[in-house]
């Protein structure tokens, strides 16, 4: 009989190694830096104005209701045009959809920018622009599957996840030390211009390429696109429940929104409220950044699949804590380990990418992307409400236990469902 090594049995075979992709390879495509240069360009001069609005306005009413409905503004008008809007990416040629949404997006904000606009109208204009966000999001998620194969979408969308969070972590930290000294009409102006360098890379560094939905002049409407791809979105399990994992930040990006009135509990120093504000809301984005780059790097692909549940539950559940109304430097680490959490997003948005059709993604992804946006617009109208009557601590506290029963249905719901998910994910990172 012929010899065996130890510990390995006859007849048995190991199973194929799952190679993950690396930073380097992404960055060195070209047309993934244009896209992840340019929506970090615009995404640090949005941060830098949900500060100045946010600190503006509680300055002037001292109301966490009117604080979060200002903040929830930036969120809600997906609920309205975004899942229409979202079908443009597949109607019309994705590069012009993005240039044109960043274009726009420019001269609506250089209005903003000007001095004496009235409170009503810089509200109007700030809720087209987020409106155009979602034909532009839904552009660039689809075309990014075109640009990464493989485990190289899941380095990328971490690579971009880390880049956004860190934009959002630089813009929340800073922002309220440069609107004390720039302004917020200045820091307006650099917002319109983020959005023009966006547009100017897309044209240099993306190619152009067909309408995904070339069927010339036979095209179908918008509502028929719109009710097609709700049925492939929530008409299959796999998908729904990957859908709800996505918003299920609308419990979790809660505390954003009352991180003002909650600053102004934790410290006595008036002055200081704008700065403990900043260090609170950058707090999860660094912990996204963070557990963005371990679960990417050092996990590998199907483990990110059924780990996902777990991930989940971690972003509602240091949140309960909370209501022991701890002090600033244990809030901060409790708000930084849900969002290292949050990088369970990572692998949801790779399993949807896996189940939904090239020419569809457009719509598909924008549904999603408006549901997102909505849940944490409503989830941070919510929190204010019940910050006017409520500590602000015992309110992120309710927002964590609730959230933390709904993921652990969802991850209940996602192991009896991603058996065939992961052998797809398996068999493409094999080598």
């Amino acid at each position: 009989m012929a010899a065996t090594r130890p510990g390995r049995l006859p007849g048995r075979h190991r199973r194929p190694a799952e190679r993950q992709a690396t930073y380097g390879e992404v960055i060195a495509i070209r047309e993934f830096r244009a896209l992840w240069i340019g929506q970090a360009l615009s995404l640090l001069g949005d941060q830098l104005s949900r500060v100045a609005l946010s600190v503006l306005v509680f300055q002037r009413t001292e109301s966490p209701l009117a604080t979060a409905s200002v903040y929830a503004l930036t969120y809600l008008p997906p609920i309205i045009g975004g899942p229409l809007l979202a079908g443009l990416a597949d109607r019309y040629a994705r590069r012009r959809i993005m240039i044109f949404c960043d274009l726009l997006r420019a001269v609506l904000v250089a209005l903003m920018a000007i001095p004496g606009t009235s409170f009503a109208v810089l509200c109007a204009l700030v809720f087209c622009v987020v409106l155009l966000s979602a034909p532009f999001s839904a552009a660039r998620a689809a075309l990014l599957p075109e640009l990464l194969k493989g485990d190289r979408y899941v380095a990328g969308s971490a690579l971009q996840n880390m880049t956004n969070q860190g934009a959002q972590m630089l813009g929340f930290a800073l922002g309220g030390a440069l609107i004390m000294a720039m302004g917020p009409y200045r820091a307006l102006a650099l917002d319109a211009s983020t959005f023009l360098a966006s547009a100017l890379i897309l044209v240099s560094g993306v190619r152009r390429r067909p309408a995904p939905l070339d069927t010339g002049t036979d095209r179908p409407s918008m509502w028929t696109m719109t009710r097609a791809g709700s049925r492939l979105v929530f008409g299959d399990p796999r998908l729904r429940t990957l859908v709800l994992f996505a918003w299920l930040c609308g419990f979790y990006v809660l505390p954003e929104g009352i991180a003002t009135p909650y600053a102004d509990v934790l410290t006595t120093d008036r002055q200081q409220v704008s700065f403990v504000a900043g260090l609170l809301m950058g707090s999860m984005p660094t912990g996204t950044v963070v557990g963005a780059f371990l679960f990417s790097r050092y996990v590998n692909p199907s483990k990110r699949l059924r780990a996902m549940g777990w991930m989940a539950m971690l972003t509602c559940a240091p949140l309960i804590l909370c209501a022991m109304e701890p002090p600033l430097a244990v809030v901060l680490v409790l708000w930084f380990l849900s969002g290292i959490g949050g990088a369970y997003q990572l692998a949801a948005n790779a399993a949807f990418v896996q189940c939904v059709p090239a020419e569809r993604r457009g719509l598909a992804f924008g549904l999603v992307q408006s549901g997102l946006l909505a849940s944490q617009g409503v989830g941070i109208l919510v929190g204010g409400a019940a910050a006017d009557v409520l500590n602000p601590a015992h309110v992120v506290a309710m927002a964590g236990a609730a959230g933390l029963s709904v993921a652990a249905a969802l991850a209940v719901l996602w192991a009896g469902s991603c058996k065939e998910i992961i052998e797809k994910v398996r068999a493409e990172a094999t080598v």
